[in-house]
């Protein structure tokens, strides 16, 4: 039976870094799903179709492939919106399930991150982590990672952005962002992610002590 560590929390708050570490660390194959959104976002985007259109989206999804998310263009800040915008979709979602858990059953563990891993991906995940941090500290991360890949942007406009994409995430109908009942807590506000990572795996440990 495969392990499943489910990894959520709200945009750049490390969740994704946590989540690869932890990967390399047991030698679990790593998701991050919220690639499988930008991919589909950018896409739309790039054949010229409305990020509005539920119907495009999902036919979108419903073709897509993992090999698609070494696109290094899904990392942007347009992608990140695009993807905050067809997630709301219930039919994207929808087409998109199968392919996050068929990956969840890979032996010997798999290791995902996104916004709905533990409450719907994975509810019966073995570990399950919420990283978060205040929106003002993912807000700067953010920053400084576009800032880094070349993009001319203020921090007041990530900002805005993430309580934007917060707003949305949480408040969609269709999978909202919420911390599964029996996910740990795991704050990186005051965090550099040596630490949090060092939480996480402890973490795991801890779940991984309980399943003997």
């Amino acid at each position: 039976m495969s392990f499943v560590i489910a990894v959520d929390g709200p945009a750049a708050s490390g969740k994704g870094t946590v989540a690869s570490r932890l990967a390399a660390l047991y030698g679990y194959e790593y998701l991050d799903t919220g690639l499988l959104y930008r991919a589909v976002g950018v896409e739309l985007l790039e054949t010229g179709q409305d990020l509005d259109d539920a119907a495009a989206a999902e036919a979108v999804a419903r073709g897509l492939h993992l090999n698609r998310l070494s696109d290094p263009g899904l990392r942007g800040g347009v992608a990140g919106e695009a993807a905050s915008r067809v997630a709301v979709f219930e039919g994207v979602r929808a087409a998109l399930l199968d392919l996050q858990r068929a990956f969840a059953g890979r032996e010997p563990g798999v290791v995902l991150d996104g916004r709905d891993i533990g409450t719907v991906i994975a509810p019966h995940a073995q570990a399950k982590l919420f990283v978060t941090a205040s929106p003002e500290i993912r807000a700067e991360r953010r920053w400084k990672q576009l800032v880094g890949q070349g993009e001319d942007v203020a921090y007041e406009t990530v900002l805005a952005d993430i309580r934007r994409r917060d707003e949305r995430d949480a408040g969609r109908g269709a999978a909202p962002m919420v911390r599964a009942d029996d996910a740990v807590l795991l704050d990186t506000s005051d965090l550099d992610i040596e630490a949090a990572t060092d939480a996480a795996r402890r973490i795991v440990e801890a779940a991984r002590a309980r399943q003997g």
